[in-house]
């Protein structure tokens, strides 16, 4: 491969070259022919490749290939000037294509060279040129709403992260194309210029030096010299034609994948009425007129024959299609395998009736797709683990503005918004109250209330938190996925983080994986970290202290709380600010004794067998000391000795999911803690 590479590289140096040496070198006639041949050749291919592209990233190169193109017809215009001035001679390819395009004869070789110039300086260069500043200006403009077309169909799961980089990849590629080729016409339309100019100059010059060098009156000299000038221009222009031709082509042909000679054909002559009105136009024509009646009667029979076998195949397709269509369900029911795709259930669901939809249509202005990406940024972020693909859908059996998410396909929230409303919630200390929709925020279901966009501005300056319905939806699926995240995180997700850690630390991720521990027990490790809302992001710390400890123990319980200590620097900065004095609760001695000798060992891990009683007492004393530190404006933190943290926590976990259980070796040293109460029983 780096072989061809590197010919390949030496053939374009070799090109340019060429051009370089025809602009200082003079060549001969019989070497000028090769390099005239070989530029039409060129522009041929150039020509045919623009045609039958797919799509124009198939030639990003070209607007170097233009760039090429044009120098190597510059140098050959000079080097055949100059082969015309001091010669009177231009080789075969000039002289026959000044004597048989213009049929021998000077005024009529100047009159299709000035033709040929017309068609390509105010025709095509000018089309060429406003289509590719158009198209380049609107690509990028377009780039942004492509963007984010491209991150709502990855957070949808339409598309893959492989193919979502590489959409991302050609748009870049596109917009780089559209402005470069937009700064590329200008080559074409100079050296349309510069050929009108070469061509003046020659004329010029040669009746100059036919005259004064050689002797031969003004008749000879220009009959000579003019015929050997269009031929030049001729041979020049016919293969930059046939590049401006091209650059028409490749612009106009836009994004569009597709074969250029089959659609054109297919929507020019695929309707069969248009066949049939102009084969009887053409008939009229031929028979009410005098035009050649034969010609026009057969033109316009050929149009309606043709008219009649594209109704016939359309029909046929139709029909072929239709059977297709049939067999294709028939088989698809047929087909015990298919089922299988009934079967797979999404790990996050957004469900929302027709009046959310809005908010999640790019095209009407809704964010609610880009705010799903951000969430899962967050949680990556906050927590150190990926959020699966949340997939949105719209559900008419929903209450128009309702909306429900779901885990593994269970619902397990729900909540209502009111469209162009806005959700107004008191932080506590405000006393007047704003007059509106009595609701429930639903994310903590706290009291609010709805106001309209005419009341925002009032209920702000009061102090109100003042929330739009995408933040609401957005906030909710946030709390919803933090509580849910330990259950998310699958085995394969455990290996995709210890395949990340392994690139820089391979060595701690073999020692652990599987030597000490299986890829069930460290996951198992992460879901209790997370399940308490502990970050995993560390993942170097957690797989250090568990290659460790793995040795001593193989409980994960036992696994976790030791991470938990290693994490203690994170686990302080998180439940108790810097300096600042946090308010605890403590745990009875006695009662930590009492559930340590109700906890039992067995092969599958350890659980709690405590007197239903005895739980229902330090539960309730638990409820009284959390109501207390509630009532301060506190988080209720309770801190444990390290033994019976895990099983403490545990036990209280159904009653207060919220409550934080911290034991004293997850503690910084520098925290200062204040004990305001003790759970007893």
């Amino acid at each position: 491969m780096s072989i061809k590479l590197q010919r390949s590289d030496t053939m374009i140096a070799i090109y340019i070259l060429v051009a370089f040496i025809m602009l200082i070198v003079p060549l001969p006639a019989a070497l000028l022919d090769v390099f005239m041949a070989f530029n039409i050749a060129i522009a041929f291919t150039i020509l045919f490749v623009c045609m039958f592209s797919k799509e124009v990233l198939d030639l990003s190169y070209f607007p170097t290939i233009l760039l090429f193109t044009t120098i190597f017809r510059i140098a050959m215009n000079v080097s055949s000037t100059r082969l015309i001035l001091t010669t009177g001679t231009s080789g075969n390819v000039v002289r026959t294509f000044g004597e048989f395009v213009g049929g021998g004869d000077l005024i009529v070789g100047a009159i299709i060279f000035v033709i040929l110039i017309m068609i390509q300086f105010l025709v095509i260069n000018k089309g060429s040129e406003r289509v590719a500043e158009v198209t380049a200006r609107f690509t990028l403009d377009a780039m942004p709403g492509k963007q984010m077309a491209i991150d709502a169909d990855l957070n949808t799961g339409a598309i893959d992260d492989k193919e979502a980089k590489r959409q991302r990849d050609k748009i870049q590629l596109e917009s780089s194309f559209f402005g470069s080729m937009d700064g590329a016409v200008k080559y074409v339309k100079g050296d349309a210029v510069a050929g009108l100019l070469l061509t003046a100059i020659n004329l010029i010059g040669g009746i100059a030096m036919g005259m004064l060098r050689n002797g031969a009156d003004i008749n000879t000299a220009l009959n000579t010299y003019g015929i050997l000038t269009i031929g030049d221009g001729l041979v020049s222009q016919i293969p930059s034609l046939l590049i401006s031709l091209s650059t028409g082509i490749l612009v106009t042909k836009g994004g569009k994948e597709a074969e250029f000679g089959p659609t054109i054909i297919k929507q020019l002559f695929g309707v069969p009425k248009v066949m049939y009105l102009v084969g009887a136009t053409l008939a009229f024509l031929g028979i009410s007129t005098k035009l050649n009646t034969i010609l026009f009667l057969g033109m316009g029979l050929l149009f309606a024959i043709g008219g009649r076998i594209i109704a016939t195949n359309l029909e046929t397709a139709g029909l072929e299609q239709e059977v297709d269509a049939e067999e294709t369900e028939a088989e698809e029911i047929r087909q015990p395998e298919n089922v299988n795709s009934l079967l797979q259930v999404d790990p996050i669901e957004l469900e929302f009736g027709y009046g959310i939809i809005p908010l999640a249509d790019v095209n009407q202005g809704g964010d609610l797709l880009d705010r799903v990406v951000m969430i899962r940024r967050q949680i990556a972020l906050e927590l150190g683990t990926v959020v699966p693909i949340i997939r949105l859908r719209d559900n008419i059996q929903l209450n128009p503005n309702q909306y429900i998410i779901k885990i593994k396909g269970i619902q397990v929230s729900e909540g209502e918004i009111l469209f162009d409303h806005y959700m107004a919630m008191n932080p506590g200390y405000i006393e007047e109250e704003i007059t509106g929709i009595p609701t429930f925020e639903p994310s903590f279901h706290l009291p609010a209330t709805w106001i309209t966009e005419g009341q925002r501005e009032r209920a702000e300056s009061l102090g109100y938190t003042v929330v739009d319905p995408p933040s609401i939806i957005a906030t909710h699926l946030t709390e919803i996925i933090r509580q849910y995240i330990a259950e998310l995180l699958t085995r394969q997700d455990v290996q995709n983080l210890l395949n990340n850690l392994k690139e820089s630390n391979p060595s701690l991720v073999e020692e652990l994986v599987p030597k000490l521990l299986g890829l069930g027990e460290v996951q198992k490790v992460l879901q209790n970290l997370l399940k308490e809302g502990i970050s995993i992001r560390d993942l170097l710390t957690i797989l250090e202290t568990l290659a460790d400890y793995a040795g001593t123990t193989r409980d994960t319980d036992i696994l976790t709380e030791y991470v938990r200590q290693s994490l203690k620097r994170a686990i302080s900065t998180k439940f108790f600010p810097a300096h600042e004095t946090t308010s605890v609760v403590t745990l009875d001695p006695k009662v930590e004794q009492e559930i340590m000798a109700a906890v039992k060992q067995t092969e599958t891990g350890a659980f709690l067998n405590l007197d239903p009683a005895r739980a229902r007492a330090i539960i309730d004393s638990v409820g009284n000391e959390v109501k207390k530190l509630e009532n301060l404006g506190k988080v209720p933190i309770i801190i444990t000795s390290p033994i019976v943290r895990i099983y403490f926590k545990r036990l209280t976990e159904d009653y207060y999911r919220d409550l934080v259980v911290v034991s004293y070796n997850e503690v910084e040293s520098n925290v200062e803690l204040q004990s305001v109460g003790m759970v007893t029983a």
